[in-house]
């Protein structure tokens, strides 16, 4: 009977893991739609001393400014994509003159490429852990703490009412805002099942 026990538990395991491999899959497959319609902004501080972390934000502030004018007139993730390519040296030196008028010469580079992101929550909205295009502000030696949000669409500057307007001017589809919809049942959940998924696979490659 305990041999018959453990294989039932056994059995159990087994499929629970099947049912969260398969939902992590299509949950997954969600994430990387999304992920070709959104570019995350991406700014990492020099370090985590608080001189450092609050000039993150400064810089934060104005290249965030400035990348909202240059996409203003965007209206879909390659007209995005193809204007902050071309914006990335404008964008970097937006981001030395906020280090020189603090008095700071520390190197910065404004880049555009693909990156790997946790699960965030916003304000209204959330996005689950997963490959995004992101505009990488990397300041000095990029070992501090840093801060996220999405550039295209706006949501960064969206009020919380706001988000879903925004990603349809920007071309996401009904399905794209339910994923990231808060309210939407069982997120928490599907979103964990990605990170899991993203992890076995990491682990499955090595």
């Amino acid at each position: 009977m305990k041999k018959s026990h453990f294989r039932y538990w056994e059995l159990a395991l087994l499929l629970a893991l099947a049912v969260t491999i398969l939902w992590g899959m299509a949950s997954l497959g969600q994430q990387e739609e999304l992920g070709r319609k959104i570019i995350r902004l991406h700014v990492i501080a020099n370090s985590d001393s608080p001189e450092d972390q609050a000039l993150k934000l400064r810089v934060r502030d104005r290249v965030l400014a400035r990348a909202q004018e240059i996409l203003a007139q965007s209206a879909d993730m390659e007209q995005a994509e193809q204007a902050l390519t071309a914006a990335l040296p404008e964008l970097t030196r937006e981001a030395r003159e906020t280090l020189a008028a603090e008095g700071r010469a520390q190197p910065v580079q404004a880049r555009l490429e693909p990156a790997e992101f946790p699960t965030k929550d916003y304000d209204g909205f959330s996005l689950p852990a997963g490959k995004y295009l992101a505009l990488r502000v990397i300041i000095g030696q990029g070992a501090g703490q840093n801060w996220w949000c999405v550039v295209f669409p706006p949501l960064c500057t969206a009020a919380a009412c706001q988000w879903q307007d925004a990603g349809r001017a920007a071309g996401l589809e009904e399905d794209d805002l339910s994923l990231m919809a808060e309210e939407d049942a069982g997120y928490e959940l599907r979103f964990r099942s990605v990170e899991l998924w993203e992890m076995l696979r990491q682990w499955l490659g090595k």
